[in-house]
């Protein structure tokens, strides 16, 4: 039985495609608002980012808190959220004890999803991301290095998901890129019409696939908190250890007019990549470095 997540969603679908579904964390305390801003300020700083919230799609999203800060302290900030026009995003809250229980019960869950899917039991590198932003604010064109529940607590948003994959929204070497923390990919605005809206309320959610491009719109009547785990599993590592080893083969192919064969193509040749790239990664950045 599921503790989190309601059992009645398309989990089958579960990397291939986004999909929207209901989750049972409304009655947390912790994710209160007025629990929040007592919370967050005690934070270590470098769990805590906050930005302007009114971004652009093709704004830089990793570096909105260096290129767009709101002149506010994190305290002015959070307590006037409905109106500082801001946009905060907490790494790892797990760290305290207040969410230890929510983050145990997530992992569980996504144990059993991924179980269902054939991808084992291991849940690899889980980790909570607790976004909270003023109305209308932006979060800006990105991808995720891992996969992905986001959860609605309070407010309303409107994801927009592409279908991962597809080279027209995201090429494999911006992905390349984006998984050696290099880069996010540049916003295409002529294929925007490849993404899927889901808008949603509290109580429910949505699932991000790996490497899907997405960005996000918040509602414009009330402050929007959702809760993130982000986590990889068999199938993701593997994928993720092949885009690497084409990211690091790159260099060294491009100079004898080669290009590495492209990842989620062929699973043998995916598992063969991955599988050399976890016995020899220390070899392949090497020959990034010379590249």
């Amino acid at each position: 039985m599921l503790k989190c997540l309601v059992d009645d969603a398309p989990f089958e679908l579960h990397d291939r495609l986004a999909y929207k579904f209901r989750h049972q964390l409304l009655d947390q305390p912790v994710l209160t608002l007025e629990s929040l801003c007592k919370f967050i300020p005690s934070l270590p700083e470098k769990h805590v980012f906050y930005s302007k919230g009114l971004l652009r799609t093709q704004d830089n999203f990793d570096r909105a808190p260096k290129d767009h800060p709101n002149g506010l302290s994190i305290e002015d900030t959070i307590e006037n959220m409905r109106t500082s026009n801001s946009y905060i995003m907490v790494r790892e809250p797990e760290i305290s004890p207040e969410f230890k229980d929510i983050h145990a019960a997530l992992i569980d869950d996504i144990r059993e999803v991924i179980g269902r899917r054939g991808w084992g039991s291991r849940v690899l590198n889980p980790m909570l991301f607790l976004f909270v932003s003023s109305p209308n604010s932006v979060t800006p064109f990105h991808i995720d290095r891992a996969s992905n529940f986001l959860l609605q607590i309070r407010g309303s948003k409107t994801v927009t998901v592409f279908p991962p994959w597809d080279e027209r929204v995201v090429t494999q070497e911006e992905s390349e890129r984006r998984l050696a923390y290099e880069g996010n990919p540049a916003w295409k605005p002529e294929h925007a019409a490849l993404g899927h809206d889901f808008h949603f309320e509290p109580g429910e959610a949505i699932h991000i696939p790996f490497l899907a491009g997405h960005h996000v719109k918040n509602g414009p009547d009330d402050v929007s908190i959702s809760l993130s785990i982000f986590f990889n599993h068999q199938e993701s590592a593997h994928r993720l250890r092949a885009l690497m080893f084409n990211h690091h083969m790159r260099g060294p192919l491009g100079r004898l007019g080669m290009a590495p064969a492209p990842v989620a193509a062929n699973d043998f040749r995916d598992q063969l990549k991955s599988q050399t790239y976890r016995a020899s990664s220390w070899l392949f950045k090497g020959l990034q470095k010379q590249a």
